[in-house]
């Protein structure tokens, strides 16, 4: 399902590519929003506290993946454009393994020493470290979708990106319904 985005006009296919990337961002913001709502109604105001305080480290988290896997892409696209399978291949793979050390060190080495270095008040201490380690267990989840999103806009897949991202919103906001409003 690649395309080749060096044949045709430029502005179109640009399009058609950049089109499917942005309404994965409208996902991803849909994605927090409703995370917002659903516990600042639900929960109250301490409980939106401590989701809005560990909005900044997922946030930092989530660009730090982002980046390395877009770097990665760059280094898919390279390869596929050059048709160079063998380069291909060890570019995924030194990536993949780079990624998911990445994503080790950040939930088994980082937790405690970013709580720390965050300084929550202690009266929304225990709802953000609740919230934490369930954002810490997904951060695995969040470096295969970079990775794998990556991976398929370098060889000019963007639309499957988009579909994951699209049913990933949905199932987010049943479970959250589901888990938070009981």
């Amino acid at each position: 399902m690649a395309k080749d985005l060096t044949k045709g006009r430029p502005f179109p296919v640009l399009l058609q590519f950049t089109l499917p990337v942005i309404g994965g961002n409208l996902f991803q913001l849909f994605y927090t929003l409703a995370d917002t709502v659903i516990v600042g109604r639900t929960l109250g105001a301490q409980a939106l506290a401590a989701v809005g305080s560990a909005f900044t480290l997922m946030t930092f988290l989530t660009s730090i993946l982002l980046g390395l896997a877009m770097g990665s892409g760059t280094v898919f696209s390279i390869k596929y454009g050059q048709k160079d399978d063998a380069g291909l291949k060890e570019g995924i793979l030194a990536s993949f393994v780079l990624l998911a050390g990445v994503t080790v060190f950040a939930v088994f080495a980082g937790f405690n020493g970013i709580i720390w270095f965050l300084r929550i008040p202690a009266e929304i201490d225990a709802m953000m470290r609740t919230y934490l380690c369930i954002v810490f267990a997904g951060l695995a989840a969040t470096f295969l979708y970079n990775y794998f999103a990556s991976l398929l806009r370098a060889l000019g897949n963007s639309v499957v990106p988009l579909v994951f991202l699209a049913v990933s919103a949905w199932v987010n906001i049943v479970l959250d319904l589901w888990f938070v409003c009981g």
